[in-house]
């Protein structure tokens, strides 16, 4: 294997030097990814167990689920901009523009400055991420509204995608992934 980091400070493991275990992970990953291998998943082709089981959560994220575009890049540029990690802030800064977001709206949550939607159910989003991201108290008004908006199925896939952007942050900041970087070509 390779000393020079390939993906900010880690190394790629080449496909032909994964073990039997990293190469199920990895198709795994490349299956329910679309064919491809961006971001966090490129780190967690490491661990083989967890590739294998975030990639079907990550689908879901991605298609068929109960938030519309807008939602989802709402609450990822609020998560990932809250974590300061370079690479996914990026990549969502741009995702929620090409969603039809104001920019005026995409540069205030990425700077941590207050905003807000016309969209009922865009400013639940937006207040349940500020609020949960910040480890504050749900108000009783903020958890009925989104109960009216959202449901609990839209206010559970919120959170889990919440979750999601948390970890991957946490993972791409560890790994001081940088804004736009490529890693391996696969």
């Amino acid at each position: 294997m390779a000393d020079t980091p390939t993906f900010g400070r880690y190394t790629e493991i080449p496909y032909d030097q994964m073990t039997p275990e990293q190469r199920a992970g990895h198709d795994s990953l490349l299956e329910t990814r679309g064919g491809r291998l961006p971001g966090p998943t490129k780190i967690y082709v490491e661990n083989p167990k967890l590739a294998k089981v975030i990639g079907p959560m990550g689908a879901h994220m991605r298609k068929g689920y109960s938030l519309s575009e807008r939602e989802r890049e709402i609450i990822v540029c609020v998560v990932t901009s809250h974590w300061r990690s370079a690479y996914p802030t990026s990549a969502h800064e741009r995702a929620a523009r090409a969603a039809g977001l104001p920019h005026e709206k995409v540069d205030a949550i990425l700077s941590g400055l207050p905003t807000s939607f016309e969209n009922a159910r865009e400013q639940a989003v937006y207040e349940m991420a500020v609020c949960l991201t910040n480890a504050r108290w749900v108000s009783r008004g903020l958890y009925e509204r989104a109960v009216k908006v959202l449901g609990h199925v839209g206010i559970t896939d919120a959170i889990v995608l919440m979750g999601n952007y948390t970890s991957t942050s946490m993972t791409l900041a560890f790994y001081d992934v940088p804004a736009g970087a490529t890693g391996m070509q696969r």
